[in-house]
């Protein structure tokens, strides 16, 4: 069984939870869905409001996780048969672990096997990719960003396009293998080469390895590749 799932939460912090959660799945030949606000205990800050358009005004009475229908749709199917797919999947799923949800089953993320087979885009986000891969062709009604349904929608678009390209246990595979980045696409050395940076700024590719503890895998990855290179 193939689950499109993507999360909203009150936050990025370790002590931030869920607050909404969408699934898209096909059963009997249709495409199922499943829209939820859950609330977990933790308020919503602004910030986190003016990006999911979720307020706690919004999950005032709603259940908890584990009390929703779509905790119910996930433990049914919680098996090694079951695929749940989704762009950055493994923030949303170790967000659910937090709620009680451990999932067993195989994932691909398409936001990593869109850097591995996709890897001229300027960017990886799922809405420039939902543009410039001119997903917005195959949507049938107005989605929203940062709308998990919505977002779970576009990933599902994401993972037929990029299955046009590989195979479905590719795509499994290449969600865990890292990418070697050439560009740095954040920061005061947005655009420039990685192994240029180690050539003139070492120290400052040290440092980063050394103080950013949640360093993107895939940037850690590929400085730690150019410093073995140049050095």
């Amino acid at each position: 069984m193939l689950i499109f799932l993507d999360v909203e939460t009150t936050g990025l912090e370790e002590i931030d939870r869920v607050c909404s959660i969408g699934i898209v799945w096909s059963e009997d030949g249709e495409n199922r869905t499943i829209y939820e606000l859950v609330n977990e205990g933790k308020k919503i800050p602004s910030l986190a409001s003016s990006i999911n358009h979720i307020t706690n005004e919004m999950l005032k009475g709603k259940p908890k996780f584990q009390e929703s229908e779509a905790y119910k749709l996930l433990t049914q199917h919680n098996n090694e048969d079951t695929t749940i797919v989704g762009h950055n999947i493994k923030f949303d799923l170790a967000m659910l672990k937090k709620s009680g949800f451990n999932f067993i089953g195989e994932i691909i993320d398409t936001l990593r096997v869109t850097k591995h087979l996709v890897s001229e885009c300027e960017q990886f986000s799922l809405q420039f990719l939902r543009y410039e891969l001119k997903l917005y062709k195959e949507e049938k009604e107005l989605l929203q960003a940062h709308h998990a349904l919505s977002d779970a929608t576009i990933a599902k678009n994401l993972y037929e396009y990029l299955l046009e390209i590989q195979p479905k246990e590719k795509l499994a595979k290449l969600s865990f293998e890292n990418v070697l980045l050439s560009k740095f696409g954040f920061g005061k050395y947005n655009g420039r080469y990685i192994e240029e940076i180690c050539m003139c700024d070492r120290g400052y590719l040290d440092w980063m390895l050394a103080n950013i503890l949640d360093l993107d895998e895939d940037l850690r990855y590929s400085i730690e590749y150019y410093l073995r290179e140049v050095s």
